[in-house]
């Protein structure tokens, strides 16, 4: 099966702008993340897709740079940019991972990835619904099909801007498969390692500084034995932990309402 890796990026983001170029460890966040998702085992192509106004051409020319395909699209409309990386790279799989996710573990990636292809007869397989791996280690893989519907029927804001929400909000109609994380343990409020305000970044920053190599991807165990020794760079995102984009929409996601998410 063609599988193929979108990360949605963009430098217009709200409540950090240009956030995906700001440095770690010597390079463009983004260009980081993108080793970090190409180290994942499974087999797929890894696309960046982003919008087509001028201010991301940042974005495509680090896309370059790594040598992986940069599609652009609609600024706010996500889902149609993920159609659009799927009929680009003859996609059968797609994957999502946001470009706020950038310690992504390749690890994390080949285990829902891999729960997905060994699924029978599945839409959509995720480590979001509920949620338990830390904040930040967000996987979602769906059917070139299951998307190809949300594009031609989706109509809410916040399925095009989201992605997937029609899909999993959509029980009835797709079947879905949720992936928790092995270590029995749920550290999706209490661990916040995704980027959207500066005090993430400057946890995110920290932990390249003093984990990045070029000899080697350092890990999930890596990042959370750094956290363990240095309490203080923990905390210094504490008052961001919980803050969730669906929580905006309580009357809108069905899941929501039925306990689906924390």
């Amino acid at each position: 099966m063609k599988v193929t890796v979108v990360i949605q990026a963009r430098t217009g983001s709200s409540r950090l702008p240009g956030k995906v170029l700001l440095p770690a460890a010597g390079a463009p966040l983004l260009a980081r993340m993108v080793e970090r998702v190409c180290a994942a085992r499974t087999p797929s192509e890894v696309v960046i897709a982003t919008t087509e106004l001028s201010g991301d051409d940042a974005i495509c020319a680090i896309a370059r740079r790594a040598g992986v395909r940069c599609v652009r699209g609609h600024a706010t409309d996500c889902l149609d940019r993920h159609v659009a990386a799927a009929r680009a790279t003859a996609a059968e799989a797609v994957v999502k991972i946001p470009s706020d996710c950038p310690l992504i573990d390749p690890v994390t990636i080949d285990r829902v990835i891999g729960t997905f292809l060994a699924e029978a007869d599945v839409d959509y397989v995720s480590n979001l619904h509920p949620p338990t791996w830390p904040d930040g280690f967000d996987v979602e893989v769906m059917t070139r099909g299951a998307l190809e519907t949300a594009w031609r029927e989706a109509t809410r804001p916040l399925d095009r801007e989201h992605t997937t929400p029609f899909l999993w909000d959509n029980p009835e109609r797709f079947v879905t498969h949720n992936v928790a994380w092995e270590t029995g343990q749920d550290f999706s409020q209490s661990h916040r390692l995704t980027l959207d305000y500066a005090e993430d970044y400057a946890v995110i920053r920290a932990i390249y500084d003093a984990l990045w190599s070029a000899s080697r991807v350092f890990s999930l165990a890596d990042i959370l034995a750094l956290l363990d020794a240095r309490p203080v760079l923990a905390a210094r995102n504490a008052m961001h932990r919980g803050v969730t984009w669906y929580r905006n929409h309580p009357g809108e996601l069905r899941t929501l309402a039925q306990g689906g998410m924390p």
